[in-house]
This record gives structure tokens, sequence and C-alpha cells, in this order.
């Protein structure tokens, strides 16, 4: 992922790293262990999904695209009433092979029931859990399931991946939450991602106190002191309620005075996620991703979650994106899923490209073709990863 696509191409793996990377005939001259002819493939490094819902697996197709967002919140919300932790349980461990199968071999995972946390089995790919910060009704924290939320930190972290915060959104999410996930993201060097300006909506209670979420929220007691004054991505930047390498969601309703923030240096190291099909589906207006380019941000690819699309297939988002936006290369698009979420989990290090010192995660695809056309056969790909890497192991 540093220069051009490498024809007849090998790599060594020394234990869960790469080893030496290049011409075949370069390698295979002084290595003397096992080789493995993959045949003719194209091998790029796993794709990293930058923005999950996995606990809400089992509701690929139970919601009808809506005719607003509050509308689709309350939706899912009454669909989530109705599932049990064994759901939650079964949910997430089918999103995490549907993952693996489609080329993912890591992936930013929000979840909302941390409580499943501790029956999951082994898992198959690398995850970094944000648990959902929520305290959208007055004095949740008195709540006896409140303290339940942050034990899941008690609990071992992942053989592969890590843990985050996510304070779900500013709507949801008040100011003293969002600093306290601030506070211990510095303190135990965690990553933080919200989601922000998601819907027009949003954008209407924040900038202007009204709308139908702004009604919706006022009448199960959000206050609403903070709202009719400005964006909501200026209430997180200008407050500094989120470091200036958190990882925001979404990035829909941007106005001239967001972009103009967002010029400051301060923000350069901000991470950006846009999720194509998702978008689509809950009908937003476009996403402004040549305005967010231009100012050097990090912009990275996710599927969301199976409530607003119907797989999550990184291939399919890069299709989606290639679609909306024909002048961007291929070859950003797999940036955009590989180096780039890689860079926002500040793994930039060792993750996102096969090289030297990189962890060994890769996946090939059957290609007769040479390296000029990879990209173009890498945007193609629709069946199922056959073979794959994953520290080392390959299967």
């Amino acid at each position: 992922m540093d220069g051009e696509p490498i024809d007849h191409g090998a790599f060594v793996v020394d234990g869960n790293r790469f080893g030496a990377v290049g011409r075949a005939r370069d390698i295979l001259r002084t290595h003397t262990g096992t080789i493995k002819d993959l045949g003719n493939v194209i091998v790029l490094p796993g794709l990293i999904n930058a923005h999950c819902h996995l606990d809400y697996t089992l509701m690929r197709g139970a919601l009808l695209s809506p005719g607003s967002f509050p509308q689709w919140i309350q939706r899912i919300n009454t669909l989530k009433r109705s599932l049990s932790d064994e759901d939650y349980l079964r949910a997430t461990v089918l999103g995490l092979e549907e993952l693996r199968r489609s080329g993912v071999t890591s992936v930013l995972d929000i979840i909302a029931t941390p409580q499943i946390f501790p029956k999951l089995p082994p898992l198959p790919i690398r995850t970094w859990f944000f648990l959902e910060l929520i305290d959208v009704r007055p004095h949740p924290w008195v709540d006896e399931h409140a303290f339940g939320s942050w034990l899941f930190f008690a609990e071992k972290k992942p053989a592969l991946g890590g843990f985050g915060l996510s304070p779900h959104a500013p709507y949801t999410a008040s100011p003293s939450l969002y600093q306290t996930a601030l506070e211990c993201s510095r303190a135990f060097g965690m990553p933080v991602t919200t989601h922000v300006a998601e819907s027009r909506e949003e954008y209407q209670m924040f900038a202007h106190g009204r709308g139908e979420l702004f009604d919706f929220l006022a009448k199960i007691g959000r206050r609403t002191e903070d709202c009719g004054k400005r964006s909501p991505l200026r209430h997180l930047l200008e407050d500094q309620l989120v470091g200036n390498d958190s990882i925001l969601v979404h990035l829909n309703e941007l106005d001239a005075g967001d972009l103009e923030l967002l010029r400051a240096p301060r923000w350069r190291g901000l991470s950006v996620v846009h999720c194509p099909k998702s978008h689509r589906f809950l009908h937003h207006r476009r996403f402004p991703l040549e305005a967010l380019r231009k100012l050097s941000l990090n912009i990275c690819l996710g599927t969301d979650s199976l409530a607003s699309n119907d797989s999550l297939d990184l291939f399919s988002e890069m299709r989606a994106a290639k679609r909306i936006y024909p002048d961007l290369h291929p070859k950003t698009l797999l940036e955009m899923s590989t180096l780039n979420p890689a860079r926002a989990l500040k793994q930039d290090h060792c993750l996102g490209k096969i090289g030297s010192g990189y962890l060994a995660d890769a996946i090939a695809i059957p290609s007769d073709k040479g390296a000029a056309e990879a990209y173009e056969v890498i945007m193609e790909t629709k069946d199922p990863i056959k073979w794959m890497m994953i520290d080392g192991n390959a299967f």
C-alpha cells in the first residue's frame, strides 16, 4: 500500500508479522523455509471496517427505509426491546463471521450490550469494542445497571484488538459524559468514536432548537439549553468534548462554519467515517467527501449496522462510494478501508499494509490479470474470500 502493486510478489511471515516483501525472484533467493504458492491471486492487506454495530446483525431486513431519522431511531429502539442477551450474543457472533467471509480482518464495533462480552467465543478477527455511552434521560447514572456498563473494562482485553469508548451522539450524550469519556481515553490510552452531524433533524435541533428530533427528546426529558445555538459539530469541537484524534462518524450535515472550524491545524488529526450504503438507506444529504478531503482529514469507510444496510461487505461499500464519487481512484477507496482506519486506531505502524514488521493480516482474491489492473479487480470483488491470514495464521 505504499507503492505500485508488485507483479509475481511474495512475502515472508515470521511468527505473527511480515518479514521480507517484494518480488518472488528476490525473496526466494534467500528464503529457506516453507513455501506456499497461492496461485493466480491478488494479495492485499486485510480490510478494516471503521464503523459497525455487530449486536444489530439480526435486524437485517427488519426495518423499512424510514420517512425521517427520528422514526428510524424509534423503530430500532422498539425492536431492541424485543431481543434478549442471547439474541445479541448470537448477532455479534454472526456479524463477526460475516465480516471475516467478506475480507475484513479488523473492525471497530460499537457495543451497546456489554453484558454479552464475557460469553463471546474466541474472536475470529481483530475487534476493537467501543462501549456505547448514553445519558439522554435525567440522572441515568443512579440506575442500577450503569455501574455494570463500566465493569465492561474489567474483562480481559481481547487477544486481537482492544477497547474504546463511544459517547453515542451529541443528542444522547451530555457534555459531562463526553468529558468523562475523553478523560478516560487519555488516562488509559483508549480511542474515542462518536456519531455526529448525521441527520438534518440533528442539525435542526442544535442549530435552530426545533424539529422532530428536538421535540421527541424534549418529550422524554432531555435538557435543551444547548440547542438553538450552533451546529452539532461545533457543539463538540468548540467545547472540546472530543479530542483532536477522535473518530467522528457520519458528518453528513455540515455548514460553512463547520468547514471553517475544521481548517484549524489542531483538528487535522481527526478521522471521519463514511458509511455509503447506510447513508443511502437513510436518505441523508450528499456526504461532503470532496470538502473533507481538501481539509486533509483522515477519511475511512464503514458499513454501519444491518439495521440500515443489507450486508457487512466493505467491497460493496467501496463500489457504492465509487458510483457517487466517480473521480475517486480505486486505490484511494482501498486506502479508506485499510491504511486510513489503521491510522484512526493509531495502529498505522502495524496494520493496514503488507510490509516488513507489520502484523500478518492479508486476504487473497482470485485474478488472472496483471498488477496494472489489480485495483479494478479488487473493486469488483463479490465472492466470499477463500484465503485469509490473521495474525500469521492462514485459513
